[in-house]
């Protein structure tokens, strides 16, 4: 799912006018080095350099070619939050739901190019960073300019949606990163789409295909594995009166990209008891932060599982 919604914002970045240069990074044992030894001259000559996800090893290996005196992270993601917070406090760049465990063996070699990142990615006289996100930034380092992402373009290329009488769900990746247990994520989607009579099930790019099988047979949830991120397909429609999710990145998201619309986004916590045992310590803290920072949702209490 990840790469065929790339290759369809590839597709939306030529119709705005936009080169775009494809690289198949994971295509193999010798693809990171054709990609790396193909994006090395372009890299090290550019002014400006636009990343995704600061936390990619890919990016922060790429980060150790350039020059560019203008480095911008555009990324909507929850991560953001926790990045910028590690960049202010000085720490090294780990994802919220690894945070706690021992480094491992990878972890240790790849140590140096994680820190030439970060350094690179803290401004200086000669370096200018940027954070483009439309989620809550807290902890600002010195010198780092935020830039709000207010949708405006998704709002003025896609849009309004039809919107239907029914309630949609979007899923999430918690099972897949052993944040939470599977079985436990399994009765809370029941039970919540069965609450507010939800028919379709949107499901995150990385969440696997066995366990989507296992959920629409025994919620009877319609699967949907959209080909374009999820903002871009509510609006464009249909979309359901009111989406339900859990603490994810499309609580801060979806009312921007659905403002004016009369779409009710609510969320629903995640209780303790569905936290895996392998759980970062953290996992709780950083979950309900990113519900009790989201703004114009709907907050619905955890469901309570028998």
């Amino acid at each position: 799912m990840t790469r065929g919604q790339l290759r369809r914002m590839a597709d939306l970045a030529r119709d705005e006018g936009y080169r775009v240069r494809w690289e198949e990074a994971r295509g193999g044992t010798t693809a990171p080095f054709h990609t790396i030894g193909g994006l090395a001259g372009p890299l090290r000559r550019a002014d400006r350099i636009v990343m995704g996800d600061p936390f990619s090893r890919y990016v922060q290996l790429l980060l150790t070619i350039t020059r560019a005196r203008d480095l911008v992270v555009v990324d909507d993601g929850t991560a953001t939050m926790e990045f910028v917070a590690q960049l202010a406090r000085g720490e090294r760049l780990v994802r919220w739901h690894r945070k706690g465990g021992r480094p491992g063996p990878r972890d240790l070699l790849f140590a140096p190019v994680s820190s030439s990142a970060r350094r690179r990615l803290t401004p200086s006289g000669r370096r200018r960073v940027e954070v483009f996100s439309s989620m809550p930034v807290t902890e600002t380092p010195e010198g780092v300019t935020v830039t709000a992402n207010d949708f405006a373009w998704t709002r003025a290329r896609f849009g309004p949606p039809r919107i239907t009488r029914g309630a949609d769900m979007v899923g999430t990746s918690l099972v897949e990163t052993g944040v939470v247990d599977g079985d436990r994520y399994l009765e809370a989607v029941r039970d919540l789409a069965k609450a507010h009579g939800a028919t379709r099930y949107f499901a995150h790019r990385r969440e696997n295909a066995a366990k989507l099988h296992r959920l629409a047979a025994e919620t009877g949830l319609e699967i949907v594995r959209p080909d374009l991120p999820l903002e871009l397909i509510a609006r464009r429609g249909p979309i359901g009166r009111t989406i339900l999710s859990f603490p994810s990145t499309v609580v801060h998201t979806l009312p921007l990209a659905l403002a004016g619309t009369g779409v009710r986004v609510a969320v629903c916590d995640i209780d303790p008891g569905w936290l895996t045992q392998n759980a970062s310590p953290r996992a709780q803290g950083f979950l309900s932060g990113v519900t009790d920072t989201a703004r114009d949702v709907h907050r619905l209490a955890a469901v309570a599982l028998a």
